[in-house]
């Protein structure tokens, strides 16, 4: 046996050395302090919206609180290049430290923040501005999480390391969930809708002292330093990283043959399951989050075993298989968490089926990611207000200029024409359809909510918690990948820009596209074909096009 094979042996074998823990729990628990603030956000939009929004009707005012929340997803990309421009340049420590203290400080401060009954518009655009101070931030976060990581650990340890970077969104999001419900309970829902929603936020300060506090004591990334002492580090990054074909092809084949399938799964299988729970399956968010904390909870370790495992059979295999499975399994996961959850819901949906007659050529695809368009047609109003509440509904074509029409079993309702009515008008005539859909539904058999008492809590949290072991199989091995996919004097560019165009874009992409897929078809399960098609995209590209790192010398190149 060689020397080197000895020594890969060694490294796969012996424990982590002092520093190399330091590393990882600095980085770690940096990595779920940011993503705990990037998150505790979504968890408290509706509260939000009441408090910097209230000049407008709650539908607009929880409109307008999510594209803020979207304002740091559009900005993510942006900041990769910033901080991994800054990062190649000036180094992993010092651009690590900055961006914690960016995300920090902007979370306090919203916690400060005055409302719009104290100050008016300027409330709103103060909100907008932080979050996308949130979103910069973590757009160059992530990538100095992997980096410092990545670059410090040992070759044949390299998934197994980093993995702990990737389980650390799941933490964040695990603990903005507890939190929350924690003060909820704590103050009770009305003052925590008053005031006390400011106490995650504030709390936030606590972490971000003991974040900076770890990062400090760290050393400069080994590999960093080899290549600055030796002064070939990179002049022009960004420049060296997208203006040469050998690398930008390095970053479209690291895009769309793994970051853009491992971020549709991943928001599929935590975000918008908890969107699902609520809003379609109708669950209360208590007993919603409380079951997607459990599978948090229970799916952690998975992470670091799907990344231990690709120190041992390889990256490409365990993502790409990721991919496969959540291709082939969202559909049947999200069907049986409808029967786990709201039984009576598939029930009702199966003895009087709903649909809606309308002209085609009056229905629009209601896809708006900036909520900028008015769907205003009896179509859209009939079908918008359907897929809000989560019905299933079949499509009739209808004569042409026809008035839609919305039948529930044997019962019919006469949508509106939102045309040439104001603003106020449409509001009063949609309130009005609303009551008569909700009676004919109530009356059909269907649930206004899901009944805590009928819910399959252990059905329900085994097909969450498969949902997290997909999440887990592509994402767990993907930091180990992206670094040893680019040479040392771009890489925190490199990685940083098609993980965060893939996580901010593709993934930010899919509440909006996933609704305006549900709306046009009427099925509730339509939506599921956007994750599922990227999914299977990234899984042939990937096939395809993305070779085998592990093991290998991220100096080597450099």
């Amino acid at each position: 046996m060689t020397d080197a094979v000895l020594s890969r042996a060694d490294d796969a074998a012996r424990p982590m050395t002092p520093q190399e823990k330091r590393v990882v729990r600095a980085a770690s628990a940096g990595a779920v302090f940011e993503w705990y603030d990037f998150f505790l956000y979504g968890s408290l939009t509706p509260v939000i919206a009441q408090n910097f929004f209230s000049n407008v009707n709650p539908t607009a005012a929880y409109i307008f609180a999510l594209l803020a929340f979207a304002a740091g997803f559009a900005v993510r990309p942006f900041g990769a290049l910033l901080f991994g421009r800054l990062g190649d340049l000036t180094g992993r420590k010092y651009t690590f430290l900055l961006t914690i203290l960016i995300m920090g400080l902007a979370t306090f401060f919203i916690g400060l923040l005055p409302n719009f009954a104290a100050i008016g518009f300027a409330a709103p655009v103060l909100l907008t501005l932080l979050r996308m101070a949130q979103g910069l931030a973590l757009g160059g976060e992530y990538g100095g999480a992997a980096l410092f990581v990545g670059e410090s650990a040992p070759k044949g340890r390299r998934g197994y390391f980093t993995s702990y970077i990737q389980l650390t969104a799941s933490g964040g999001l695990l603990l903005a969930l507890l939190v929350t419900l924690g003060f909820r309970a704590l103050l009770g829902e009305a003052d925590f809708a008053v005031y006390g929603w400011r106490f995650p936020f504030l709390a936030s300060f606590v972490l971000l002292a003991a974040s900076v506090w770890m990062r400090l004591r760290l050393n400069e990334s080994p590999a960093y330093l080899k290549i600055k002492r030796a002064g070939r580090a990179s002049a022009a990054p960004v420049a060296e990283a997208f203006g040469s074909w050998r690398n930008g092809r390095l970053a479209l084949i690291a895009l769309f043959g793994a970051t853009a399938g491992q971020a549709v799964v991943w928001y599929a299988g935590q975000f918008y399951a908890l969107f699902f729970l609520t809003q379609t399956l109708r669950l209360d968010s208590t007993t919603a989050s409380l079951l997607m904390a459990g599978a948090l909870a229970l799916g952690a370790p998975l992470f670091v075993l799907f990344g231990a495992l690709s120190d041992r059979i390889g990256r490409k295999p365990v993502i790409l298989g990721g991919c496969l499975l959540a291709a082939l399994l969202t559909f049947p996961i999200f069907q049986g968490l409808t029967h786990a959850v709201n039984p009576a819901l598939a029930q009702a949906s199966a003895r009087a089926p709903a649909k809606v007659i309308a002209d085609p050529n009056t229905c629009a695809f209601q896809f708006d990611p900036v909520e900028a368009k008015a769907f205003v047609s009896s179509c859209d109003i009939a079908k918008n207000l359907l897929a809000s509440a989560g019905v299933s509904y079949a499509n009739e074509a209808a004569p042409p200029g026809a008035l839609a029409k919305i039948v529930v079993g044997d019962r019919e309702i006469a949508s509106f024409e939102g045309r040439g009515l104001d603003e106020a008008g449409r509001a009063e005539r949609r309130a009005t359809l609303e009551r008569q859909v909700a009676e004919t539904l109530a009356r059909a058999g269907y649930p206004s909510r899901a009944d805590p008492a009928k819910v399959n809590i252990p059905v329900a949290l085994a097909l969450l918690t498969a949902l997290i072991g997909l999440v887990a199989m592509t994402y767990a091995p993907i930091a180990a990948l992206l670094v040893e996919l680019f040479p040392t004097r771009i890489r925190y560019t490199g990685l940083s820009t098609p993980y965060h165009v893939g996580n901010g874009w593709f993934g930010g992409l899919l509440p909006p596209l996933a609704f305006a897929l549900t709306a046009a078809s009427g099925n509730i399960y339509s939506g599921l074909w956007y994750p599922v098609a990227v999914a299977g995209l990234t899984f042939v590209v990937g096939l395809i096009f993305v070779q085998e790192t592990k093991g290998r010398d991220i100096a080597a190149a450099d």
